[in-house]
């Protein structure tokens, strides 16, 4: 009898352990990864590709006070992901000692609220700045110096070179790292962003130190050479011999991309969950580097991020890096859709992890293959926006002043409540090159988009049954279109009219079969059908999630 007690009372101290670390006696799940297969990229999440609808908190909203504000931020947009940052400054503010009690906080209440994570780890690198490494060394710049420009003076950024900042970084990452791999066996957490918009934050092009300018002046690696098919008449160039006016650029981009691999690879050998860099707003659209065709200016191009010419600088640099993901905050559409085409590569994956703009602008990421979609500002830490009366006429239209808003959360929830359910099916169907997406562009009133046997006709705005699409008063419509089989396809989308036409003859379309539904468990689940004057002239999106299941034959 004395010894059941003693058993039972074990068993109570067993269980009582487990639940205040939060990750005893549960069961493993698969490490989250990136696949690609014939150019398509999918997140393997539970061994099944997963769609990030996510967003990114504000700067200073991964605070344990500030959490309540986040989560109901999170319901209202319905994501199934969020980006929080981490900072180095909190987790070490003793040099050696780690406190991952905020790193807790955040795993413990997101499985609560049953979202995923994306930890962004602020360190080094934060826009350019060294504002969130600790105070030991943000004190101490004689040991851990910071960039010099051209004239000999030292600017508010870190030196890529500080051999000693370096390895603290990356011991402090590969505990991180280390601590994410004991405390969450259920895989909360699905990637981990290295540092964040790295460079020089417009201070400068490179390092001038005199370590850097002896560096400067040595022979390129053979690696960067080969990557960048460099063609010199040099055996062994220097960086000016090999790339001329873009030497500076380069040379402070490999700099960089070194030291953020060597922080990466210390923590993925602790525990290898994907890792990814992202690149501040505007970095492709500097001049291209061995291509003068194109010219967007110099300001982002020139600081050190990992802008679009020079990824395989980066991809040599820092192997351990899965994944180089654009912020993309272009306000017009063709500016948009080439930063995703420039990160669009059989070997990059390509992730939004911070976005403004448009939210159609997400049809446009769905087209191009994401794997990943990031609103940036998603909370409700204001309670309201700025007043326009208190801000330049230049900046009436600016969303940083509505970010934390529910205001400005609003628009992009219209569009994940419609993804959500489905999401998963998105991921799958991307992964399968079965999914088109597009929205609607300035001067395009009407847009097409080409399967094997069937034209998908997208028109836009508000018009008269049967009459010619007009466009809407301003942008803002957008539409996907799966391929189920042959003739069955899944349509969705906002503010347009979707028809189909068949691609290689004359003949009209005929709607066998329209139903509208939704996704649940993978599975479309029947609400109605759809016909007469609902179908006759194509299929209405207006402001309302809907989803249809269309077969359709032709006469």
């Amino acid at each position: 009898m004395k010894s059941y007690k003693y058993l039972v009372v074990n068993v109570f101290i067993l269980f009582a352990v487990a639940s205040v670390h939060g990750y005893a006696l549960v069961q493993e799940k698969p490490i989250p990864s990136l696949i690609e297969k014939e150019g398509h990229h999918a997140l393997l999440v539970d061994n099944a590709p997963y769609f990030i609808l996510g967003a990114q908190v504000n700067n200073s909203s991964s605070w344990p006070a500030m959490l309540p504000k986040v989560w109901s931020a999170m319901d209202f947009m319905h994501v199934n992901t969020v980006e929080m940052p981490v900072y180095w400054e909190q987790v070490e503010a003793i040099k050696g000692k780690y406190d991952f009690s905020l790193v807790d906080t955040l795993l413990i209440q997101a499985r609560a609220n049953q979202k995923r994570l994306i930890l962004l780890w602020f360190a080094t690198w934060k826009n350019g700045n060294p504002h969130y490494v600790p105070e030991w060394m943000k004190l101490n710049t004689k040991r851990f110096p910071r960039v010099i420009d051209e004239k000999g003076r030292p600017v508010d950024c870190a030196s890529p070179f500080c051999t000693e900042a370096m390895e603290a970084d990356a011991e402090a990452f590969a505990a991180l790292m280390g601590h994410l791999k004991k405390a969450d066996p259920q895989r909360t957490v699905l990637m981990v962003q290295v540092e964040n918009e790295p460079g020089t934050g417009g201070w400068g092009i490179r390092d001038h130190s005199p370590y850097a300018e002896k560096l400067f002046k040595s022979p390129v690696p053979e690696n960067v050479i080969k990557a960048m098919q460099v063609q010199s008449p040099e055996s062994s160039p220097t960086w000016t011999e090999a790339f001329g006016k873009d030497a500076d650029v380069c040379f402070h981009n490999w700099a960089v991309a070194k030291y953020i691999g060597k922080v990466a690879e210390a923590g993925k050998a602790v525990y290898p969950l994907p890792l990814f860099v992202n690149a501040a707003p505007g970095t492709d659209r500097g001049a291209a580097v061995r291509d003068s065709t194109k010219a967007f200016g110099k300001a982002s191009y020139e600081d050190g991020g990992p802008s679009g010419n020079i990824l395989p600088i980066w991809k040599v640099a820092a192997p351990a890096i899965d994944m180089i993901s654009p912020d993309n905050y272009a306000e017009d559409a063709t500016g948009y859709q080439r930063c995703l085409k420039t990160y669009q590569r059989k070997d990059n994956a390509l992730h939004i992890p911070e976005t403004g703009g448009s939210p159609r602008f997400f049809f446009f990421a769905l087209g191009h293959q994401a794997i990943g979609f990031c609103p940036f500002g998603i909370d409700f830490t204001r309670i309201k926006e700025v007043s326009d009366l208190a801000r330049p006429k230049d900046e009436l239209l600016s969303p940083w002043a509505r970010t934390g808003t529910k205001e400005f959360v609003a628009p992009f929830a219209q569009i994940y409540e419609m993804i959500s359910p489905m999401s998963c099916e998105i991921a799958r169907w991307n992964f399968e090159g079965k999914l088109q997406a597009t929205a609607e562009e300035p001067g395009k009133v009407s847009q097409t988009l080409s399967f094997d046997n069937w034209d998908a006709n997208i028109s836009y705005g508000i018009w008269i049954r049967y009459g010619k699409p007009e466009g809407n008063p301003q942008p803002m419509g957008g539409a996907l279109v799966v391929q189920l089989d042959e003739n069955q396809f899944i349509v969705s989308g906002f503010y347009c009219r979707v028809d189909f036409s068949p691609a290689k003859s004359d003949q009209k379309r005929n709607f066998i079969r329209v139903e509208e539904g939704n996704y649940e468990n993978g599975e479309f689940k029947f609400k109605r059908l759809l016909n007469g004057d609902q179908t006759d002239g194509g299929l209405d999106f207006s402001s309302e999630p809907l989803v249809m299941r269309v077969t359709v034959t032709s006469y």
